[in-house]
Protein backbone atom coordinates (compact mmCIF):
# COMPACT_ATOMS: atom_id res chain seq x y z
CA UNK A 1 0.00 0.00 0.00
CA UNK A 2 1.39 3.27 -0.79
CA UNK A 3 2.16 5.96 1.63
CA UNK A 4 0.82 9.11 1.90
CA UNK A 5 2.23 12.40 1.95
CA UNK A 6 2.35 12.89 5.65
CA UNK A 7 3.99 9.10 6.51
CA UNK A 8 6.60 9.73 3.77
CA UNK A 9 7.87 12.72 5.54
CA UNK A 10 7.79 11.33 9.01
CA UNK A 11 9.82 8.72 7.78
CA UNK A 12 12.31 11.68 5.91
CA UNK A 13 12.47 13.37 9.08
CA UNK A 14 14.27 10.39 10.67
CA UNK A 15 17.52 10.69 8.12
CA UNK A 16 16.54 14.21 6.66
CA UNK A 17 15.08 17.11 8.53
CA UNK A 18 15.22 19.47 5.81
CA UNK A 19 13.82 17.49 3.44
CA UNK A 20 10.69 16.42 5.91
CA UNK A 21 10.12 20.22 6.68
CA UNK A 22 9.61 20.97 3.25
CA UNK A 23 7.17 18.01 2.79
CA UNK A 24 5.57 19.19 5.62
CA UNK A 25 5.02 22.64 4.89
CA UNK A 26 3.35 21.25 1.49
CA UNK A 27 1.23 19.20 3.01
CA UNK A 28 -0.21 22.01 5.07
CA UNK A 29 -0.08 24.62 1.77
CA UNK A 30 -2.24 22.18 0.01
CA UNK A 31 -4.94 21.54 2.75
CA UNK A 32 -4.71 24.75 4.16
CA UNK A 33 -6.18 25.27 0.09
CA UNK A 34 -8.88 22.66 0.94
CA UNK A 35 -10.07 24.28 3.91
CA UNK A 36 -11.45 27.14 1.97
CA UNK A 37 -14.41 24.91 0.96
CA UNK A 38 -17.46 24.76 2.86
CA UNK A 39 -16.76 21.04 3.41
CA UNK A 40 -14.13 19.85 5.25
CA UNK A 41 -13.04 15.96 4.74
CA UNK A 42 -11.95 14.35 7.60
CA UNK A 43 -8.97 12.83 6.51
CA UNK A 44 -8.19 16.39 4.94
CA UNK A 45 -8.03 17.43 8.55
CA UNK A 46 -6.61 14.73 10.40
CA UNK A 47 -3.45 15.01 8.35
CA UNK A 48 -3.34 18.52 8.46
CA UNK A 49 -3.40 17.70 12.08
CA UNK A 50 -0.83 14.99 11.91
CA UNK A 51 1.79 17.48 9.75
CA UNK A 52 1.37 20.53 12.11
CA UNK A 53 2.71 18.20 14.89
CA UNK A 54 4.98 16.58 13.12
CA UNK A 55 5.96 19.92 11.67
CA UNK A 56 6.44 21.57 15.55
CA UNK A 57 8.27 17.97 16.89
CA UNK A 58 10.81 18.90 14.34
CA UNK A 59 11.52 22.56 15.44
CA UNK A 60 11.59 21.33 18.77
CA UNK A 61 14.09 18.63 18.23
CA UNK A 62 16.20 21.34 16.51
CA UNK A 63 15.23 23.75 19.39
CA UNK A 64 14.23 26.66 16.76
CA UNK A 65 11.95 28.30 19.25
CA UNK A 66 10.63 31.05 16.54
CA UNK A 67 9.60 28.42 14.16
CA UNK A 68 7.69 26.43 16.85
CA UNK A 69 6.34 29.78 17.15
CA UNK A 70 5.07 30.12 13.47
CA UNK A 71 3.55 26.76 13.73
CA UNK A 72 1.09 27.57 16.81
CA UNK A 73 0.47 30.76 14.85
CA UNK A 74 -0.67 29.02 11.79
CA UNK A 75 -2.47 26.73 13.27
CA UNK A 76 -5.15 29.06 14.12
CA UNK A 77 -5.81 29.33 10.20
CA UNK A 78 -7.81 26.20 10.39
CA UNK A 79 -9.37 25.72 13.95
CA UNK A 80 -12.72 27.28 12.80
CA UNK A 81 -13.62 24.49 10.99
CA UNK A 82 -12.54 22.14 13.96
CA UNK A 83 -14.62 21.41 17.35
CA UNK A 84 -13.26 23.88 20.03
CA UNK A 85 -12.52 20.97 22.75
CA UNK A 86 -9.90 19.51 19.67
CA UNK A 87 -8.67 22.47 18.56
CA UNK A 88 -7.81 23.84 21.98
CA UNK A 89 -5.89 20.19 22.95
CA UNK A 90 -3.98 21.09 19.89
CA UNK A 91 -2.75 24.39 20.98
CA UNK A 92 -1.90 23.27 24.22
CA UNK A 93 0.24 20.08 23.19
CA UNK A 94 1.96 22.55 20.47
CA UNK A 95 2.73 25.46 23.65
CA UNK A 96 3.66 21.91 25.25
CA UNK A 97 6.49 21.19 22.74
CA UNK A 98 8.43 25.01 24.30
CA UNK A 99 9.10 22.91 27.38
CA UNK A 100 12.40 21.53 26.91
CA UNK A 101 13.36 24.68 25.31
CA UNK A 102 14.98 27.14 28.17
CA UNK A 103 15.98 29.85 26.42
CA UNK A 104 12.33 30.37 24.68
CA UNK A 105 11.19 32.04 27.76
CA UNK A 106 10.34 35.77 25.74
CA UNK A 107 9.16 33.88 23.29
CA UNK A 108 6.67 31.89 24.55
CA UNK A 109 5.35 35.31 26.59
CA UNK A 110 4.63 36.73 23.67
CA UNK A 111 3.38 34.06 21.93
CA UNK A 112 0.88 33.63 25.09
CA UNK A 113 -0.48 37.08 24.90
CA UNK A 114 -0.96 36.97 21.34
CA UNK A 115 -2.87 33.56 21.58
CA UNK A 116 -4.80 34.40 24.37
CA UNK A 117 -5.76 38.05 22.68
CA UNK A 118 -7.62 35.74 20.00
CA UNK A 119 -9.01 33.42 22.16
CA UNK A 120 -11.37 35.76 23.80
CA UNK A 121 -11.50 37.84 20.55
CA UNK A 122 -12.94 34.26 18.93
CA UNK A 123 -15.02 33.72 22.56
CA UNK A 124 -13.04 30.81 23.11
CA UNK A 125 -13.46 31.40 26.68
CA UNK A 126 -11.90 28.27 28.17
CA UNK A 127 -9.04 27.99 25.36
CA UNK A 128 -8.05 31.63 27.06
CA UNK A 129 -8.41 30.56 30.43
CA UNK A 130 -5.98 27.61 30.28
CA UNK A 131 -3.76 29.71 28.18
CA UNK A 132 -3.68 32.37 31.09
CA UNK A 133 -3.09 29.36 33.47
CA UNK A 134 0.45 28.87 31.25
CA UNK A 135 1.06 32.13 31.19
CA UNK A 136 0.61 32.40 35.08
CA UNK A 137 2.67 29.17 34.69
CA UNK A 138 5.50 30.42 32.96
CA UNK A 139 5.90 33.59 35.22
CA UNK A 140 6.09 31.74 38.31
CA UNK A 141 8.74 29.31 36.90
CA UNK A 142 10.53 32.14 35.95
CA UNK A 143 10.19 34.61 39.08
CA UNK A 144 7.63 37.22 37.80
CA UNK A 145 5.63 36.55 40.67
CA UNK A 146 3.90 40.01 40.70
CA UNK A 147 2.58 39.57 37.05
CA UNK A 148 1.41 35.42 37.55
CA UNK A 149 -0.39 36.99 40.69
CA UNK A 150 -2.21 39.59 38.73
CA UNK A 151 -3.55 37.00 36.16
CA UNK A 152 -4.56 34.86 38.69
CA UNK A 153 -6.48 37.23 40.82
CA UNK A 154 -8.41 37.72 37.14
CA UNK A 155 -8.65 34.34 36.74
CA UNK A 156 -10.37 33.33 39.78
CA UNK A 157 -12.95 36.26 39.07
CA UNK A 158 -14.18 34.62 35.98
CA UNK A 159 -14.15 31.45 37.53
CA UNK A 160 -16.16 31.86 40.58
CA UNK A 161 -18.89 32.91 37.97
CA UNK A 162 -18.35 29.91 35.70
CA UNK A 163 -18.34 27.71 38.65
CA UNK A 164 -15.68 25.32 37.06
CA UNK A 165 -14.37 23.40 39.75
CA UNK A 166 -11.65 21.73 37.88
CA UNK A 167 -10.18 24.89 36.48
CA UNK A 168 -11.22 26.52 40.18
CA UNK A 169 -8.93 23.80 42.14
CA UNK A 170 -5.82 24.06 39.64
CA UNK A 171 -5.67 28.29 40.23
CA UNK A 172 -6.14 28.26 43.58
CA UNK A 173 -3.42 25.45 43.19
CA UNK A 174 -0.99 27.87 41.45
CA UNK A 175 -2.24 30.97 43.42
CA UNK A 176 -0.70 28.89 46.57
CA UNK A 177 2.66 28.16 44.91
CA UNK A 178 2.85 32.01 43.97
CA UNK A 179 2.35 33.46 47.24
CA UNK A 180 4.65 30.33 48.54
CA UNK A 181 7.51 32.15 46.46
CA UNK A 182 7.25 35.30 48.18
CA UNK A 183 7.35 33.70 51.14
CA UNK A 184 3.85 35.34 52.21
CA UNK A 185 2.59 31.85 53.95
CA UNK A 186 -0.29 32.76 55.24
CA UNK A 187 -2.50 33.53 51.45
CA UNK A 188 -0.55 30.44 50.30
CA UNK A 189 -2.24 28.10 53.15
CA UNK A 190 -5.42 30.21 52.20
CA UNK A 191 -5.17 29.07 48.51
CA UNK A 192 -3.88 25.53 49.66
CA UNK A 193 -7.45 25.24 51.35
CA UNK A 194 -9.54 26.84 48.92
CA UNK A 195 -8.01 24.32 45.93
CA UNK A 196 -8.36 21.36 48.33
CA UNK A 197 -12.36 22.44 49.07
CA UNK A 198 -12.90 22.44 44.92
CA UNK A 199 -10.93 19.08 44.93
CA UNK A 200 -13.22 17.62 47.09
CA UNK A 201 -16.23 18.35 45.40
CA UNK A 202 -15.29 16.58 41.86
CA UNK A 203 -13.34 13.80 40.88
CA UNK A 204 -9.36 14.80 40.79
CA UNK A 205 -7.24 13.55 38.88
CA UNK A 206 -3.94 11.54 40.17
CA UNK A 207 -1.58 13.97 38.87
CA UNK A 208 -3.56 17.12 40.53
CA UNK A 209 -4.06 15.16 43.43
CA UNK A 210 -0.02 14.55 43.86
CA UNK A 211 0.68 18.12 43.15
CA UNK A 212 -1.62 19.17 45.88
CA UNK A 213 -0.24 16.90 48.20
CA UNK A 214 3.40 18.19 47.46
CA UNK A 215 2.14 21.46 48.02
CA UNK A 216 0.97 20.84 51.17
CA UNK A 217 4.48 18.76 52.29
CA UNK A 218 6.31 22.22 51.09
CA UNK A 219 4.04 24.54 53.89
CA UNK A 220 4.02 22.34 56.27
CA UNK A 221 8.01 21.84 55.82
CA UNK A 222 7.94 25.98 56.22
CA UNK A 223 6.46 25.24 59.35
CA UNK A 224 9.17 22.86 60.30
CA UNK A 225 6.45 19.72 60.68
CA UNK A 226 8.85 17.70 58.72
CA UNK A 227 7.10 14.35 60.09
CA UNK A 228 3.72 15.33 58.40
CA UNK A 229 5.66 16.43 55.57
CA UNK A 230 7.05 13.64 54.93
CA UNK A 231 3.75 11.51 54.62
CA UNK A 232 2.24 14.28 52.33
CA UNK A 233 5.50 13.72 50.09
CA UNK A 234 5.51 10.30 49.88
CA UNK A 235 1.77 10.22 49.00
CA UNK A 236 2.92 12.84 45.83
CA UNK A 237 6.09 10.53 45.09
CA UNK A 238 3.89 7.88 44.84
CA UNK A 239 0.98 9.71 42.53
CA UNK A 240 3.94 10.92 40.56
CA UNK A 241 5.11 7.60 40.27
CA UNK A 242 1.83 6.36 39.37
CA UNK A 243 1.44 8.48 36.16
CA UNK A 244 4.94 8.37 35.07
CA UNK A 245 6.19 12.32 36.35
CA UNK A 246 9.33 11.11 36.47
CA UNK A 247 10.71 15.00 37.20
CA UNK A 248 8.19 15.34 39.91
CA UNK A 249 8.54 12.26 41.38
CA UNK A 250 12.47 12.91 41.84
CA UNK A 251 11.33 16.15 43.70
CA UNK A 252 8.84 14.69 46.36
CA UNK A 253 12.04 11.98 46.56
CA UNK A 254 14.52 14.78 47.33
CA UNK A 255 11.82 16.32 49.82
CA UNK A 256 11.20 12.70 51.69
CA UNK A 257 14.65 12.73 52.38
CA UNK A 258 15.17 15.96 53.31
CA UNK A 259 12.32 15.59 55.90
CA UNK A 260 14.13 12.92 57.03
CA UNK A 261 17.56 14.58 57.60
CA UNK A 262 16.06 17.17 59.41
CA UNK A 263 13.78 15.04 62.13
CA UNK A 264 17.49 13.85 62.53
CA UNK A 265 16.75 10.54 61.40
CA UNK A 266 19.53 10.40 58.28
CA UNK A 267 20.06 6.61 58.92
CA UNK A 268 16.71 6.32 56.94
CA UNK A 269 17.59 7.69 54.20
CA UNK A 270 19.27 4.61 53.15
CA UNK A 271 15.98 2.46 54.27
CA UNK A 272 14.09 4.88 51.76
CA UNK A 273 16.61 4.42 48.43
CA UNK A 274 16.51 0.26 49.12
CA UNK A 275 12.67 0.40 48.03
CA UNK A 276 12.09 -0.75 44.60
CA UNK A 277 10.09 2.51 43.63
CA UNK A 278 13.02 4.94 44.94
CA UNK A 279 15.67 2.97 43.56
CA UNK A 280 15.12 3.74 40.03
CA UNK A 281 15.94 7.44 40.95
CA UNK A 282 19.45 6.61 41.28
CA UNK A 283 21.75 9.41 40.31
CA UNK A 284 23.30 12.29 41.36
CA UNK A 285 19.59 14.41 42.72
CA UNK A 286 20.00 11.51 45.11
CA UNK A 287 23.80 10.97 45.68
CA UNK A 288 23.28 14.88 46.73
CA UNK A 289 21.23 14.10 49.52
CA UNK A 290 22.73 11.11 50.95
CA UNK A 291 26.41 12.95 50.98
CA UNK A 292 24.20 15.22 53.11
CA UNK A 293 22.37 12.31 55.22
CA UNK A 294 26.37 10.89 55.37
CA UNK A 295 27.43 14.13 56.87
CA UNK A 296 24.40 15.10 59.20
CA UNK A 297 25.00 11.87 60.72
CA UNK A 298 28.56 12.14 61.73
CA UNK A 299 28.45 16.04 62.90
CA UNK A 300 31.31 16.33 60.82
CA UNK A 301 30.88 20.05 59.54
CA UNK A 302 34.04 19.78 56.58
CA UNK A 303 31.77 16.69 55.26
CA UNK A 304 28.64 18.81 54.77
CA UNK A 305 30.45 21.79 53.01
CA UNK A 306 32.22 19.64 50.86
CA UNK A 307 28.73 18.16 50.14
CA UNK A 308 27.48 21.47 49.56
CA UNK A 309 30.51 21.95 47.10
CA UNK A 310 30.61 18.70 44.97
CA UNK A 311 26.64 18.86 44.52
CA UNK A 312 26.32 22.92 44.24
CA UNK A 313 23.67 22.60 41.01
CA UNK A 314 21.87 19.84 42.70
CA UNK A 315 21.12 21.54 46.51
CA UNK A 316 21.28 24.97 45.71
CA UNK A 317 18.90 25.03 42.30
CA UNK A 318 15.73 24.53 44.77
CA UNK A 319 15.17 26.82 46.99
CA UNK A 320 13.26 24.90 49.45
CA UNK A 321 16.44 22.44 49.92
CA UNK A 322 18.50 25.56 49.86
CA UNK A 323 16.77 27.19 52.54
CA UNK A 324 16.07 23.82 55.10
CA UNK A 325 19.82 22.90 54.46
CA UNK A 326 20.83 26.73 55.12
CA UNK A 327 19.54 25.94 58.29
CA UNK A 328 20.84 22.55 58.67
CA UNK A 329 24.02 24.22 58.62
CA UNK A 330 23.65 26.63 61.20
CA UNK A 331 22.54 23.49 63.73
CA UNK A 332 25.39 21.54 62.72
CA UNK A 333 27.85 24.74 63.38
CA UNK A 334 26.30 25.09 66.70
CA UNK A 335 26.72 22.07 68.03
CA UNK A 336 30.30 21.79 66.44
CA UNK A 337 31.14 24.71 68.51
CA UNK A 338 29.69 23.54 71.45
CA UNK A 339 30.78 20.50 71.54
CA UNK A 340 34.95 22.54 71.27
CA UNK A 341 33.83 25.10 74.11
CA UNK A 342 32.28 22.77 76.55
CA UNK A 343 35.32 22.00 78.03
CA UNK A 344 36.90 25.59 79.00
CA UNK A 345 36.42 28.49 80.38
CA UNK A 346 38.42 30.56 78.28
CA UNK A 347 39.50 29.88 75.37
CA UNK A 348 40.81 31.80 72.04
CA UNK A 349 38.37 32.81 68.96
CA UNK A 350 41.27 31.99 66.55
CA UNK A 351 41.72 28.60 68.22
CA UNK A 352 37.68 27.49 67.68
CA UNK A 353 37.42 28.85 64.23
CA UNK A 354 40.61 26.59 63.39
CA UNK A 355 39.28 23.32 64.83
CA UNK A 356 35.72 24.23 63.02
CA UNK A 357 37.41 25.31 59.60
CA UNK A 358 35.58 28.77 59.50
CA UNK A 359 36.43 32.16 59.08
CA UNK A 360 37.30 34.05 62.30
CA UNK A 361 34.59 36.52 61.60
CA UNK A 362 31.42 33.97 60.98
CA UNK A 363 32.45 31.90 64.22
CA UNK A 364 32.89 35.09 66.27
CA UNK A 365 28.91 36.09 64.36
CA UNK A 366 27.55 32.75 65.44
CA UNK A 367 28.96 32.76 69.07
CA UNK A 368 27.76 36.03 70.10
CA UNK A 369 24.60 34.52 68.46
CA UNK A 370 24.01 31.74 70.75
CA UNK A 371 24.82 33.54 73.91
CA UNK A 372 22.13 36.10 73.07
CA UNK A 373 20.12 33.17 72.49
CA UNK A 374 21.11 32.08 75.74
CA UNK A 375 22.46 28.80 74.24
CA UNK A 376 25.39 29.12 76.99
CA UNK A 377 26.14 31.76 79.08
CA UNK A 378 29.34 33.51 78.50
CA UNK A 379 30.65 36.93 77.00
CA UNK A 380 33.06 37.14 73.90
CA UNK A 381 36.48 39.82 75.21
CA UNK A 382 37.34 41.71 71.74
CA UNK A 383 39.98 43.10 73.03
CA UNK A 384 41.72 39.86 74.08
CA UNK A 385 40.01 37.97 70.82
CA UNK A 386 38.76 35.30 73.59
CA UNK A 387 35.69 33.52 74.56
CA UNK A 388 34.50 33.46 77.91
CA UNK A 389 32.71 30.57 79.60
CA UNK A 390 30.87 30.96 82.42
CA UNK A 391 29.08 28.41 84.27
CA UNK A 392 25.23 27.96 84.46
CA UNK A 393 24.28 30.35 87.35
CA UNK A 394 22.32 28.23 89.84
CA UNK A 395 18.86 29.29 90.17
CA UNK A 396 17.69 31.07 93.48
CA UNK A 397 14.44 29.79 94.67
CA UNK A 398 13.90 32.54 96.87
CA UNK A 399 12.09 34.47 94.82
CA UNK A 400 9.55 31.79 93.43
CA UNK A 401 9.40 30.07 96.94
CA UNK A 402 8.32 34.11 98.20
CA UNK A 403 5.71 34.74 95.45
CA UNK A 404 4.41 30.72 96.10
CA UNK A 405 3.95 31.78 99.76
CA UNK A 406 2.31 35.45 98.69
CA UNK A 407 -0.30 33.50 97.39
CA UNK A 408 -1.19 31.32 99.83
CA UNK A 409 -1.73 33.81 102.34
CA UNK A 410 -3.46 35.81 99.67
CA UNK A 411 -6.20 32.55 100.12
CA UNK A 412 -6.50 32.22 103.63
CA UNK A 413 -7.11 35.68 104.01
CA UNK A 414 -9.81 35.57 101.34
CA UNK A 415 -11.13 32.22 102.96
CA UNK A 416 -11.24 34.31 106.50
CA UNK A 417 -12.63 37.35 104.93
CA UNK A 418 -15.64 34.66 102.96
CA UNK A 419 -15.98 33.32 106.85
CA UNK A 420 -16.34 36.53 108.86
CA UNK A 421 -18.93 37.74 105.92
CA UNK A 422 -21.07 34.85 106.89
CA UNK A 423 -21.01 36.06 110.52
CA UNK A 424 -24.51 37.40 111.60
Amino acid sequence: MAQTPLQQATEVAKTDPKKAESLLKEILASKLGACAMPLVHEEATRDQDGALMELAKLYRDEGNAEALADVVRLSRKFMSSTAKAKSAKLVRTLIDYFAPLPSSTAIQTALLNELIAWARGESRIFLAQSLEIRLATLFLETRQYREGLTIVDRLLGELRRLDDKMILTEVHLLESKLHHATQNLPKAKAALTSSRTAANSIYCPPHLQAQLDMQSGLLLAEDKDYKTAYSYFFEAFEGMSGVEDTPGALAALKYMLLCKIMLNAPEDVSTIMNVKLASKHAGRQVDAMKAIAAAHQGRNLAAFEQALKDYQPELQSDPTIRTHLSALYDTLLEQNLLKIIEPFGRIEIAHVAQLVGQPVSQVELKLSQMILDKVFNGILDQGAGCLVVYDEPEEDETYSSTLDTLKHIGNVVESLYAKVCHIP
